[in-house]
């Protein structure tokens, strides 16, 4: 396994955050059913965005695309979750859809060195995709083979969440340090609020990476997360012991509903005051009211040891393409044209305009919440992506059943470890 690691100067000189997933290697083909080029009908554009302002950005999107030639494309929106569990049979039967939203990196790599995607070399020379940053073309090409199979149109960062009226009531502020982090949860609680609400119930269970992940990243440093994600570290060793100590610290703190409810209905907590802040990305935007965004903000998830350089959570987001496609050509067009200011500024005028395009000439939204993300991810020593974006779509389960099983037993930590390990050693041994 190789690392890429994006500097803060690989990200500023260009518009896109990359994160520094870890990449494996692996090598794209394309299949003689994708060499056929044109086939009837519409490209079918497989979507995992499925809350109702991403979704509507996504039909304006396709609606803008049919208009602008002879290719058309089919919207097919799938729940998130059902959506990663059948993206490996999506991408393996013999007339799969042809189009993805997915993310680059480790994930978009382990499909390719099955030989499962579409290289899109030649679409990468194109005006639309010629001006991205070079730290974002090494994101999605498969080290290998050297070949691009990704297109990115967005990125966004993930913070502690709360709404400004609800703090002004409650007479708090934003900490910077994990002490004042632990008052600012002390007086929650003491007016009756749960502190932080979490939503890894239902078919979110992966909301509780973040916690691990940031946990991690700031006892131990992002380069020891992405180790341990690649396998180099085990779950059971001392270090990740000492993870689960500063989450003990901030447990209590948890909404008791954390684990039963999905982040949808833990995003509506938040709103009406049930809870007081929560760790998420800015997708969660999405599932809320267009009149609660002006009253929206967030802080950088505390600072716990000043000598371990801070690193934020980064994910970049885009599409790729099945190598069985019928409809290469057309694909590829769609490709292009998702890659363009025009289509990404739609999007961002279409969802909640929480998310930052990858384009060099697109303008997100310039609001003062996006302001201050793209100053926190500017800031940032180092980048990463998600759980599963830095390892892979397989080992996420293990970390849903470890942290949940934590969250509810957590005097079990030791037995839960092993067993993380266990499961996890299964799937970097295949």
């Amino acid at each position: 396994m190789t690392a890429f690691n994006a500097t803060r100067r690989g990200f500023l000189t260009g518009a896109g955050a990359i994160g520094a997933g870890a990449l494996l290697s692996g090598c794209v083909t394309q299949t003689p059913s994708a060499s056929a080029g044109k086939s009837g009908g519409p490209v079918t554009l497989q979507s995992n965005l499925s809350s109702p302002q991403a979704k509507t950005a996504m039909q304006a999107i396709v609606a803008a695309f049919d208009k602008r030639g002879d290719a058309r494309a089919e919207l097919n929106t799938v729940a998130s979750e059902t959506f990663r569990t059948q993206l490996p049979t999506y991408l393996t039967s013999a007339n799969p859809p042809d189009v993805y939203t997915w993310y680059p990196g480790s994930v978009a790599e382990s499909y390719a060195e099955k030989d499962l995607l579409l290289g899109l070399d030649d679409i990468w020379e194109k005006p639309e995709l010629s001006g991205y940053s070079d730290a974002l073309k090494t994101l999605c090409t498969s080290p290998s083979s050297s070949k691009k199979v990704f297109v990115p149109t967005s990125y966004y960062w993930w913070g502690m969440f709360y709404r400004k009226s609800n703090f002004a009531k409650w007479d708090v502020r934003e900490p910077r340090t994990w002490d004042e982090f632990l008052d600012l949860c002390d007086k929650l609680k003491s007016k009756g609020v749960a502190p932080i609400g979490l939503g890894a119930g239902g078919d979110t269970p992966w909301v509780a990476s973040a916690w691990f992940d940031y946990l991690d990243i700031r006892v131990n440093g992002a380069t020891y997360h992405r180790e341990l994600l690649a396998g180099k570290h085990r779950f059971d060793d001392p270090e990740i012991r000492k993870v689960f100590d500063k989450w003990d610290e901030v447990r209590p703190y948890f909404d008791p509903d954390g684990t039963a409810i999905p982040f949808q209905d833990a995003t509506t907590a938040l709103l009406q005051g049930r809870t007081g802040m929560m760790l998420i990305g800015t997708f969660f935007a999405d599932a809320a009211p267009k009149n609660a965004l002006d009253d929206l903000d967030f802080f950088q998830f505390p600072i716990i040891d000043p000598k371990v350089p801070v690193a934020e959570e980064a994910p970049t987001d885009g599409y790729f393409a099945s190598a069985r496609t019928k409809r290469a050509d057309d694909a590829k067009e769609l490709l292009r044209y998702l890659a363009t200011a025009e289509a990404q500024e739609l999007y961002l005028k279409s969802s909640s305009g929480t998310t930052l395009p990858t384009h060099p000439d697109a303008k997100d939204a310039g609001t003062p919440l996006v302001l201050k993300g793209r100053k926190l991810i500017e800031g940032a020593a180092d980048l990463t992506q998600f759980f599963n974006r830095d390892s892979s779509d397989a080992l996420q389960p293990t970390a849903d059943t470890a942290l949940v099983h934590y969250l509810a037993k957590p005097k079990e930590i030791g037995s839960i470890l092993t067993t993380w390990q266990r499961g996890a050693q299964k799937i970097w041994s295949r």
